[in-house]
């Protein structure tokens, strides 16, 4: 564990979760609160996120793309607690917008995958720079982010943007405090939670063999950012990460060999692209 990530994840010291009510969210916030932190937690289910109950826990109830909301949290974070040493932008929803669908069914996937991201950058990064104390930022990235499969183009384009920004972010940040403040991406695998699986709660639903549970993903998050990884690319019990370099390595290399857009997905190279990860 560095030395500099010990003194984040630490007791006493604060983290603001959104999204916190559910899977991977509420996943953190446990393991955060075992680990003595403080938390400061944000979603728009306020009986699921009053289930949490933490020792030491600020909630707010409301919806991220709102800003009024997040100023909110920021402030009574701030008022409550006075510092915050990890900002976990968790919250997501799915979307199958297509690319020639209306612009206003784009709206609400672009608002909550990425521009609460960025709205909440903006309202807590000023105040972790100015406090020169060890802090951290981790964003919810999507592997659909980077190998940006076909089927959720409006999920895509919001989950890559978080990519990039994220990782403007934290060169700016190396840049301004030298690392004292870093950034993160997370990106988990195949997950069972409520997002992926709506009504997971349900009597007759069951967790897939492949898939990964949400504390499975936090304790790879946590192996990885001790070791204060940028990319956090979490494989699942089908997907190793070495099937993940394969199929992003293939994905850089359209563009570097000019191959069709997705050629992935081509069915006139389909059959390269399966070769390709055989030879893995």
């Amino acid at each position: 564990m560095s030395e500099r990530m010990r003194k984040i994840v630490a007791n006493d010291l604060v983290a603001v979760i959104t999204g916190a009510a559910k899977g991977i969210g509420a996943a953190l916030a446990r393991e955060f609160a075992i680990r003595g932190m403080r938390l400061a937690l944000l979603d728009q289910d306020g009986e699921a996120l009053a289930s949490t109950r933490p020792v030491d826990v600020l909630t707010v109830v409301g919806d991220v793309t709102d800003d009024t909301v997040l100023l909110r949290l920021r402030d009574e974070t701030l008022t409550r607690f006075g510092d915050v040493g990890l900002l976990v932008n968790n919250v997501g929803v799915l979307s199958k917008a297509g690319p020639w669908a209306s612009p206003d069914e784009w709206d609400r996937t672009l608002n909550v995958n990425f521009r609460a991201v960025l709205s909440a950058q903006h309202l807590f990064v000023p105040h972790m720079i100015a406090a020169k104390r060890p802090s951290a930022v981790v964003n919810l990235g999507s592997k659909e982010g980077i190998t940006t499969p076909p089927g959720h183009a409006a999920y895509s384009v919001a989950k890559a943007a978080v990519k990039v920004l994220t990782e403007q972010l934290a060169h700016e940040l190396l840049v301004s405090t030298g690392g004292t403040v870093s950034a993160h991406l997370l990106v988990p695998g195949y997950t069972w939670t409520p997002m992926n699986f709506h009504g997971k709660d349900g009597p007759h639903d069951r967790k897939p063999e492949a898939a990964w549970t949400a504390e499975q993903v936090v304790d790879y998050f946590l192996q990885r950012i001790f070791n204060e990884d940028f990319y956090i690319l979490c494989p699942d019990n089908e997907v190793t990460s070495e099937m993940d370099t394969r199929r992003i390595q293939w994905s850089v290399d359209d563009m570097i060999h000019n191959r069709p857009a997705l050629s992935r997905w081509n069915p006139a190279w389909a059959q390269k692209f399966t070769q390709w990860m055989r030879e893995a």
